[in-house]
């Protein structure tokens, strides 16, 4: 089983940045690929960035430019940087495997507003 705990979430204003990380149990992390979702208020959870074992990355469109994806391996830790945040960017975020398979952990909020 693996379970997820994400962090660094919190409020900022349009143009911000924010960096979330998410620390996953489990001895074999590195095989996974590894994303990162998002639930907005009245929306289906959509996956907005991807990270595979080996490091290769693909984001959502509405993201891409702004967002990156990085791992640590060693620390079993997936992090999102990201930057020009825009009010649409508001929701909870959370990490899982890619695709997802385990139970979701209880996500981080982002809150971008003036």
């Amino acid at each position: 089983q693996v379970q997820f705990v994400e962090s660094g979430g919190g409020l900022v204003q349009p143009g911000g940045s924010l960096r979330l990380s998410c620390a996953a149990s489990g001895r074999i992390f590195s095989i996974y690929a590894m994303g990162w979702y998002r639930q907005a208020p009245g929306k289906q959870r959509e996956v907005v960035a991807i990270i595979g074992s080996t490091g290769i990355t693909n984001y959502a469109d509405s993201v891409k430019g702004r967002f990156t994806i990085s791992r640590d391996n060693a620390k079993n830790t997936v992090y999102l940087q990201m930057n020009s945040l825009k009010p649409e960017d508001t929701a909870v975020y959370y990490c899982s495997t890619h695709p997802s398979t385990y139970s979701w952990g209880q996500g981080t909020q982002v809150t971008v507003s003036s």
